[in-house]
């Protein structure tokens, strides 16, 4: 017989990973299956300048990440706060 696992055993895992917003911009638009050249054109951004943000090697700025949030629905603090944590309020 199995022991009857109980959720209160479980304490929540906290995420130890490092995460700049070009590589957020990169998953999410991966998570929509858009490609640079789909994004690019939806965005009106060019294609170079989505891969230079990807890549780091260009700053986002708010402008772009109201720009690409809105088209990968998601709010602009997702792409430019990728690994902001905020205590959990009990």
């Amino acid at each position: 017989m199995r022991p009857k696992i109980n959720r209160k055993d479980f304490v929540r895992a906290r995420v130890n990973t490092s995460i700049n917003p070009g590589e957020m911009l990169k998953t999410l638009r991966e998570l929509q299956e858009m490609t640079q050249e789909q994004l690019a054109s939806a965005s009106g951004i060019p294609q170079s300048n989505i891969s230079a943000l990807e890549s780091g090697t260009r700053q986002m700025g708010r402008e772009r990440a109201l720009v690409l949030a809105k088209i990968l629905k998601v709010h602009p603090a997702v792409i430019l706060f990728p690994d902001y944590d905020v205590d959990e309020m009990a």
